[in-house]
């Protein structure tokens, strides 16, 4: 399974913020969404940074609650690490695990963005491959 088919499934609507966004409103986005992280983007599509909420925890360690008056810009992370929607389920599994990631935003041949996988969307692409991989196993004992 890759990219393209998770996001078939889950679709590809990707929550951004721009960059001059107030930490504060974006820590309540966050809380209000359910999500655990944003895309900071002018327009949509062209990926400035990403911030997730282990960002705004590490801020708020540092600097303390005056953090949230920040813009958005001061504290997201860039360059991005992204993915393509050519990458499989085990390749996003290797560079989640090994560099520490919860969420991948997906972009184009263009560079721009078109979807965000999270661990939890590539955790369950896994267990489908592993239920489907199970039943033909059944199926071929049956036969």
């Amino acid at each position: 399974m890759n990219v393209a088919q998770i996001l078939t499934v889950k679709g590809n609507a990707v929550v951004h913020v721009a960059p001059d966004s107030r930490l504060a409103d974006v820590v309540a986005l966050l809380r209000n969404r359910r999500i655990g992280a944003v895309i900071v983007s002018s327009d949509g599509r062209r990926i400035e940074g990403i911030l997730s909420e282990r960002d705004v925890v590490h801020r708020l360690a540092d600097r303390g609650p005056a953090v949230l008056e920040d813009r958005v810009s001061t504290v997201m992370v860039n360059p991005v690490i992204t993915c393509g929607t050519n990458d499989t389920v085990a390749e996003l599994m290797g560079m989640m695990t090994q560099r520490r990631f919860r969420h991948l935003p997906v972009v184009d041949d263009q560079g721009l963005l078109s979807g965000m996988i999270s661990i939890g969307d590539v955790v369950k692409a896994r267990l489908d491959e592993i239920e489907s991989e199970a039943e033909s196993l059944r199926e071929y004992i049956a036969s």
